[in-house]
């Protein structure tokens, strides 16, 4: 079975809306034939997309540092909940379990967890599908910077292919199914 990765908030304090998304990303991605791989926790949007895929019938992986298990309360309904030390083991153990990655919104945690991917992906490290569900326009400041930071040559151009941006849970999947090869950025295979 494949396994999606889902990045997202463990926050208590969001609107509605955004914990009904992720408990039906939840639900549809079982429905889609993925399993979920994600960070262990049972609070705020992780709780609601475990919980979701669980309530549909799928396959829970969740990654949790001990220290963590206490803060966001670890989700011991998973079909494997893994224990680790640290947040980089934490980081990738979830990347190689993963066939493609997803990030909800998110606060710093899930900002970094999505950076790696993309700079994995960038350095041709793995050839696997990004997407960010970008509910309610959370994403576009960042999408914004992506492009400030191409603008301003810290960045050749062509960012963009690196990930793909759902706008509706349906998004997702079209997404998820599509050949979407990235190669490495040509600058990159020059220099190095």
């Amino acid at each position: 079975m494949k396994l999606l990765c889902v990045y997202c908030s463990s926050s208590l304090h969001l609107s509605s809306d955004y914990y009904e998304m992720a408990d039906r990303v939840g639900r549809e991605l079982v429905s889609h034939g993925w399993g979920l791989v994600y960070g262990g926790g049972n609070a705020g949007l992780m709780g609601s997309v475990a919980q979701g895929v669980k309530a549909a019938g799928g396959v829970v992986v969740g990654v949790i540092p001990e220290f963590m298990k206490v803060r966001e309360l670890a989700f011991t309904d998973a079909d494997e909940l893994i224990s680790v030390s640290t947040m980089a083991e934490r980081r990738k153990l979830m990347i190689d379990r993963a066939d493609a990655f997803l990030a909800l919104p998110g606060g710093i945690g899930t900002l970094e967890e999505i950076s790696e991917v993309l700079t994995l992906r960038y350095l041709g490290q793995m050839d696997k599908h990004i997407v960010f569900i970008n509910q309610n326009g959370y994403y576009d400041h960042l999408f914004r910077f992506f492009e400030h930071m191409q603008s301003e040559r810290f960045k050749t151009s062509g960012m963009e292919g690196l990930y793909d941006v759902a706008t509706t849970v349906e998004d997702i999947w079209t997404h998820l199914h599509a050949d979407q090869s990235y190669e490495a950025d040509q600058l990159w295979k020059e220099t190095h």
